[in-house]
């Protein structure tokens, strides 16, 4: 028998991209990392329920550590886990990625942000990203450059409309 070919697709795809995190920050280099979860979380993240809000990863003990990411509970949650939603998870790195990005968070001055959460097969992936944040200045800058960009795009389409 054939294989149903949306339960292939569903496996693939975005969970939750952190908008806020190219505003806010120069990106400069992105990593993909596993995520340690458990049970409860990924149903809860099939479902949707994810809140990048101030999340931020840490080395703690020459491990990375992601922090105030938040996954809420599914309210069909099973009774005997006590569900935490803000607690710290440990990211899965090769130990050469590691020993990278902790030089560049303690010489560098570098943060890391988690930019997108995503399924890759049937693992959660996270891409974490060494960032350094902008200034109002800078944030200012971009946003007059994205306008500028807009409005350009609709000057081209009129004048092709138009011929």
């Amino acid at each position: 028998m054939s294989r149903n070919k949306s339960k292939d697709n569903k496996g693939n795809g975005n969970i939750a991209l952190n908008k806020r995190a190219r505003h806010q920050y120069h990106i400069d280099q992105r990593f993909e990392a596993g995520i340690a979860l458990q049970g409860w979380e990924l149903k809860s993240l099939r479902a949707g329920r994810i809140n990048f809000g101030d999340a931020y990863a840490m080395v703690i003990k020459a491990e990375i550590f992601l922090v105030g990411l938040s996954i809420p509970p599914l309210i069909s949650a099973s009774s005997h886990v006590i569900a935490q939603d803000r607690r710290t998870r440990k990211l899965l790195l090769h130990r050469r990625e590691i020993g990278q990005l902790i030089g560049a968070v303690e010489r560098k001055g570098y943060t890391l942000i988690p930019v997108a959460i995503y399924w890759r097969g049937n693992k959660v992936k996270v891409e974490v990203a060494l960032a350094r944040g902008k200034q109002e200045h800078d944030k200012r800058d971009s946003e007059k450059e994205r306008d500028w960009q807009r409005e350009k795009q609709r000057v081209m389409r009129a004048h092709n409309r138009s011929a």
